[in-house]
């Protein structure tokens, strides 16, 4: 019989809003030297390879990770951003999970009323077709947030496309963007496990303030921004070792 407290936790990374789980493969000699155990990186739904959802919140793109994993799984979440609130919703008390611990990076808490306009606004734009590469690669940087940090050429960028009758258009489905605003003190409130709130010193979509309101503890990481686990994967995932 194996003592399932004594076995090494699968650490799960989940992407943010436009990106897809490619976008932790520069990460993986760190994770290789960093954690002993598995470690999964899925597309979140409507994104990448993952089937669109009817309609999209925070719940239902918990329940479609949660799905693809076996029930024994026991996990800490590495999420960025909008995969860090998914995160949460993983964690919540009575979800078939078992979540030990969630690490959530450049997580927006505090969201204007014409922040969440413009997530409605993109949520119900066709899709938008490119002639060329170049140009989806180009729009899928900006979306993702990954633009300055990865070359329109990069692998990372070619699981965020896709190619149809010669045109290029994101992988992304645009309704995902109606997920809307998290209800970050329920989603805490819902879990029992640790959670730990990170945020790059230059990220500006989060401020220390913001997160120090949750009344969870929180970590600067000194020269980051926004994508600190693209910037700096050592130490984005040093974030996770106390809960190997």
């Amino acid at each position: 019989m194996v003592d399932e407290s004594r076995r090494e936790p699968t650490l799960l990374l989940l992407h943010g809003m436009g990106a897809t789980g490619d976008v932790w493969s520069p990460a993986t000699a760190v994770l290789e030297r960093r954690w002993a155990g598995r470690w999964l990186a899925p597309d979140l739904a409507g994104h990448g390879a993952a089937p669109p959802l009817p309609a999209y919140s925070f719940a239902g793109l918990a329940e479609r990770v949660a799905a693809a994993l076996a029930p024994a799984d026991r996990v800490v979440v590495l999420g960025h951003s909008l995969g860090g609130v998914v995160g949460l919703a993983l964690a919540a008390r009575g979800s078939a999970l078992p979540v030990a611990a969630v690490v959530g990076v450049g997580i927006k808490a505090v969201w204007s009323p014409a922040e969440l306009a413009r997530t409605r606004e993109l949520a119900a734009r066709p899709i938008i077709w490119f002639a060329g590469r170049d140009e989806a690669a180009e729009r899928y940087l900006r979306v993702s947030g990954l633009a300055g940090l990865l070359a329109p050429d990069d692998p990372v960028v070619d699981a965020g496309l896709r190619q149809v009758d010669g045109r290029w258009r994101l992988a992304m489905d645009p309704a995902a963007f109606a997920v809307g605003e998290p209800d970050l003190p329920a989603l805490l409130a819902a879990t029992d496990v640790p959670v730990v709130l990170a945020r790059g010193e230059h990220d500006p979509m989060v401020t220390d303030a913001q997160l120090q309101r949750l009344g969870v503890p929180v970590v600067t990481l000194p020269g980051l921004g926004h994508s600190a686990h693209v910037e700096d994967p050592e130490a984005v995932l040093a974030l996770a070792d106390a809960y190997r």
